[in-house]
């Protein structure tokens, strides 16, 4: 079986889209662009498409990954270009590589860090920057969030790699992959315990990138990158 790696854009009016809808939208689209997919086995055999690192709902992203498990070997780029021409738009195809060509381990190993850009709308800049030196000059920032087992509290302040804000007056942040996993609206409500910053529920979240953390850098590294 061969596995194809596929970086996809999640645009517009499609960050409103469910991760379970994103999901159903490609499954579609494969099976219209043709694609020889490999299909498990058992009563209820379905294709082999695994989904890692999926953003939240509300979230526009360069940075989305899935990978495809094909019946035949096929040209990663000829199936990128494939499914991106019947993918929605907002949906965007980025790249498509061959796994075996790209660092060994699972997709989702590949993912320990995400690079955010956060949208403050009217947020005076000179406010923004003390909220942010308030919150990094705090050792741990405890944050609830509503999850599928319930109110959970957890440290929000652990995940933050960088966090700055930029000359256009946006917040540029580099989170860690963490359990529970800490998101960027996790340290929109951190900068508030601390801070007092209150930023519109309507401000864009864009995900620039996701891949390996590079701690002596601050950078991120390229998961489909190959060998």
């Amino acid at each position: 079986m061969q596995k194809i790696r596929i970086r996809y854009a999640k645009r517009g009016r499609l960050r409103f889209t469910s991760h379970r809808d994103v999901s159903r939208a490609i499954e579609r689209a494969v099976a219209r662009a043709g694609i020889p997919m490999a299909y498990s086995s058992g009563f209820h055999p379905h294709p082999r498409i695994s989904y890692a690192g999926a953003s939240p709902t509300g979230a526009a992203s360069e940075s989305e990954y899935v990978e495809l498990g094909l019946a035949e070997s096929r040209d990663p780029v000829a199936v990128g270009e494939a499914l991106d021409a019947v993918l929605p738009d907002g949906l965007d195809v980025v790249t498509a590589v061959d796994a075996a060509q790209t660092a060994a381990g699972s997709l989702s190993d590949l993912l320990s860090a995400s690079h955010w850009l956060i949208d403050l709308g009217d947020t005076a800049p000179e406010r923004a920057q003390a909220a942010v030196e308030a919150f990094l000059a705090t050792a741990s920032v405890t944050v609830e969030r509503m999850t599928k087992k319930g109110l959970r509290s957890f440290d929000c302040r652990a995940a933050v790699v960088r966090l700055v804000v930029t000359p256009e007056g946006d917040l540029d942040l580099l989170l860690e992959h963490t359990v529970p996993a800490v998101r960027p609206d996790d340290v929109l409500t951190g900068l508030r315990e601390v801070s007092g910053l209150e930023v519109a529920a309507t401000g864009l979240l864009t995900r620039v990138a996701q891949g390996v953390l590079e701690r002596s850098t601050g950078t991120i590294g390229d998961p489909l990158a190959t060998r």
